[in-house]
């Protein structure tokens, strides 16, 4: 049996064929990004790289190879022990480090001594990244886009999960962004991931979307939190996609803000802090007020004033200068942004006349 070496865009589009997909670079690497479903083997640890890579640089070339293959003979034995033993026969692995050289080829070849068929990601992830970047340059144009536009609080994150609930395809930059794309949406406990990270889950999304049918969206910008929106994909949304405009009335916008951002309503403190981003746009003195009521618990006041004096007016304005559509926007009247009108509302967009 002879090791199989795989071209990146081969590999990608065909991630279903293997039984593990094996990323053999350093933990700090693979938490970086990685492909799709992939679990970490390190054949070397980051502590084992920067030993070895120092002996390259300061010693030879030579010594670095004894010391580093007593390390990788190690750390390859210890994966066999721990989750080779129990494998079939027929396990089929995907095997890459970053560009698909030592790392990889060694535990590869070990794989395939065994006697599994396994297959080497050639150019590794470099090469995979490569792929993703030129997809996301290609793919948005594959799909008719559905814009879901409206004021901050309005409803647009849940409407897009009562459209997923009820079967349509939709594309939740903020969820895969892990950030709700306001100077106030940092999620507690959920740090963002790499741009690379950010770049492989949309392409995961979009690989999985059928062209034959809409793909609703949230009208982002081209930044959320500190990562950026594939160019391409936002282009497509603001030059081709039918707008969708949600209305909701400005009590039930501050209650939807108040239930979303419960974290910062419980944390006033926390609230305070991230308005300090907010002093060049609007002055020291109109920040200070509301941070001096959000501390005296008028939380429902500083997200009113907030939407009133902040969000809405920039939001409305980027809207209208970006979204080419917004004119023929369909337009969608809340009562509220409770589960019973938001699942009629997904219904009547999906509905055929629609």
């Amino acid at each position: 049996m002879s090791l199989i070496r795989l071209p990146a865009a081969q590999a990608a589009a065909d991630l279903g064929a293997f039984h593990a997909i094996i990323d053999a670079r350093s933990p700090s690497e693979f938490a970086e990004d990685h492909l799709p479903g992939a679990v970490n083997w390190p054949v070397l640890d980051d502590e084992e790289r920067r030993i070895v890579g120092t002996l390259y640089k300061q010693v030879n070339a030579f010594e670095a190879r004894k010391v580093g293959a007593a390390l990788v003979a190690r750390n390859i034995a210890r994966h066999i022990d721990e989750w080779v033993r129990p494998l079939p026969r027929d396990w089929r692995p995907l095997v890459y480090c970053w560009r698909g050289g030592d790392r990889s080829g060694t535990l590869a070849w070990f794989l395939e001594r065994i006697g599994f068929r396994t297959h080497l990601v050639e150019g590794g992830y470099k090469a995979f990244r490569a792929v993703v970047r030129e997809d996301l340059e290609r793919w948005p144009t594959r799909f008719d886009w559905r814009v879901l536009c409206g004021r901050t609080g309005s409803g647009k994150t849940r409407l897009l999960q009562a459209l997923a609930a009820q079967g349509a395809q939709v594309l939740d930059l903020e969820a895969l962004a892990c950030h709700r794309g306001s100077v106030l949406g940092d999620l507690p406990g959920q740090p963002q991931p790499s741009q690379k990270g950010l770049d492989r889950r949309i392409w995961e999304c979009l690989n999985g979307f059928d062209p034959a049918r809409p793909v609703y969206v949230e009208s982002e910008s081209k930044r959320i939190g500190r990562l950026w929106v594939p160019p391409a994909l936002i282009a497509r949304m603001r030059e081709q996609g039918r707008c969708v405009w949600l209305n909701l009335p400005d009590d039930a916008r501050v209650q939807l803000l108040l239930e979303d951002y419960a974290f910062l309503r419980d944390d006033p403190e926390r609230l305070c802090t991230l308005l300090d981003g907010l002093i060049e746009l609007r002055g020291r003195e109109l920040v200070q007020q509301w941070q001096a009521a959000a501390r005296a618990g008028q939380i429902a006041e500083v997200f009113a004033d907030l939407m009133r004096q902040h969000y809405d007016p920039g939001y409305e304005r980027s809207l209208q200068q970006h979204f080419q559509g917004l004119a023929q926007a369909e337009v969608v009247d809340l009562p509220d942004a409770g589960p019973e009108a938001l699942t009629h509302a997904a219904a009547t967009l999906l509905a055929p006349s629609a």
